[in-house]
């Protein structure tokens, strides 16, 4: 009797953990898209501060000396947001998702 009432719950349970997987892949889709798109808008005015502050150095070196400095962090950003696209995308096809 036990058997069979487990065989049920079983059969009741898989379209619900099914559905439940899937929801949580498309909330997972979701939380990546809205990162990677609030980490390429920083990037972007990242790039877009450190270009003003490298035209308006006119020739100074600490003025140049920081404006240097803000490129080589947006190079680093720049890189981290490709490498953590790249890795997100490379665990979704080890798991198989």
């Amino acid at each position: 009797m036990n058997k069979k009432i487990s065989i049920f719950l079983v059969l009741l349970a898989a379209p619900a953990y099914a559905f439940a997987q899937a929801n949580v892949d498309n909330m997972m889709a979701k939380i990546q898209s809205a990162f990677l798109s609030v980490g390429i808008s920083i990037v972007v005015i990242g790039w877009v501060i450190a270009g003003i502050l490298y035209l308006t150095a006119a020739g100074a070196p600490e003025r140049v000396k920081t404006a240097k400095t803000a490129v080589f962090a947006c190079v680093i950003g720049t890189a981290l947001i490709i490498l953590a696209e790249f890795a997100y995308a490379m665990i979704r096809q080890l798991l198989g998702v």
